[in-house]
């Protein structure tokens, strides 16, 4: 992956249409993903040597998607408002150029705002996957 300006990620949420349409939030100035697969202990006493033993494919697999800036308008504002209150899981795209993009449903777990007296409104939020990811290579 070629260095990239990390204000190019984009996340996007769905809103929520028989065929949905994807809105990006706003103006992302931090945003972090992390990926993690738990592992399932399948050793026994016919274990070689008594080494550990991974089943394979059997973990539970889990996204957390972080970031924080300003809304880009009030829809965005509103439709991640309304997912959090509601605690609903909708579809989510997170969009990092030159490398693909992640595709899934997650609920939103933190939902912060923010300002200074001088400066913009800001939020920060943390989603949690409710479901199996996809991914496309862009």
């Amino acid at each position: 992956m070629a260095l990239q300006a990390g204000r190019d990620i984009l996340l996007k949420i769905s809103d929520n249409a028989q065929t949905p349409a994807f809105v990006t939030i706003g103006g992302l100035r931090a945003r972090t993903i992390a990926l993690s697969a738990k592992t399932i202990d399948g050793t026994s006493s016919d274990s070689i040597g008594n080494w550990r033993e991974l089943l394979p494919g059997a973990g539970l697999k889990e996204a957390t998607i972080s970031g924080s800036g300003v809304f880009k308008d009030l829809a965005s504002d509103e439709m991640v408002r309304i997912a959090f209150f509601n605690q609903e899981a909708r579809n989510w795209q997170l969009i990092i150029p030159n490398f693909g993009r992640i595709d899934g449903s997650f609920i939103i777990t933190q939902l912060e705002y923010a300002g200074n007296y001088d400066a913009e409104a800001s939020f920060s939020l943390t989603l949690i996957s409710a479901g199996a990811l996809g991914f496309v290579a862009l």
